[in-house]
């Protein structure tokens, strides 16, 4: 099977006073092994909601998701954490970074949670920071950092238990062009280098233009979108 990730019949709703919001219904979607896919849509569309049903953050209404043909939805709570930490890693656009932690043990922190030992995990992480180019700032925290650097911290800490699966949520929205450029052109050739199944999603068709194709988030549905 070639679909690392596959999404059927997809609806999410949420309760409202009176009825409910319906932000996608019978969705359907596959992202096939190696691909770097981005998804389009303008702000509230529901980019959001479906990469956090994809990376097993929130449950469908209704619906299946497969990653690397397990339905995650009909696992127990225990097996789809044990999905979402072995096999996702997560990029978010305001970093979540720990201020009172040091870049690499921002890094390092989920091996940690998992249990490896801190001197095995900091070589790990240090291996991680070189490879995004700032095994120079190791030690330094976010605060020292510019925003640019800080993302790529944030790089290092979701590829740092192995994932197959890359989600990015508007990794460059806080960032200023030249720098949210250095962060894709790094986001791509990580995906290439380490064998990545990859979705950005953004609102900017600059930030389409280094995927290898795009959809268009519109009306609840997907659908494969000509990036000019």
């Amino acid at each position: 099977m070639n679909d690392m990730l596959r999404a059927e019949n997809l609806c999410k709703e949420y309760p409202l006073p009176r009825g409910e919001l319906r932000v996608f219904d019978r969705l359907n979607f596959e992202l096939h092994k190696g691909d770097l896919v981005a998804v389009m849509g303008v702000s509230g569309v529901g980019k959001t909601t479906l990469l956090n049903l994809f990376g097993v953050l929130d449950r469908p209404t209704s619906g299946k998701v497969f990653v690397e043909g397990e339905d995650v939805f009909a696992k127990n709570e225990r097996e789809q954490a044990e999905i979402r930490n072995k096999k996702i890693g997560f990029i978010f656009q305001f970093y979540h970074l720990l201020p009172e932690f040091s870049a690499v043990e921002n890094v390092i922190f989920p091996l940690l949670i998992g249990g490896i030992e801190k001197r095995k995990a900091q070589t790990k992480g240090l291996e991680l920071l070189d490879l995004v180019n700032l095994n120079d700032k190791a030690f330094l925290r976010p605060s020292q950092l510019s925003g640019g650097e800080q993302q790529r911290i944030a790089i290092a800490r979701a590829l740092i238990n192995d994932p197959v699966l890359l989600l990015a949520d508007e990794p460059t929205g806080n960032l200023d062009w030249k720098s949210g450029e250095s962060v894709l052109k790094l986001i791509r050739d990580l995906h290439n280098m380490r064998n990545l199944s990859s979705i950005v999603v953004t609102h900017n068709e600059k930030v389409a233009r280094f995927c290898d194709k795009a959809f268009l988030m519109e009306n609840g549905r997907l659908e494969l979108f000509s990036v000019p």
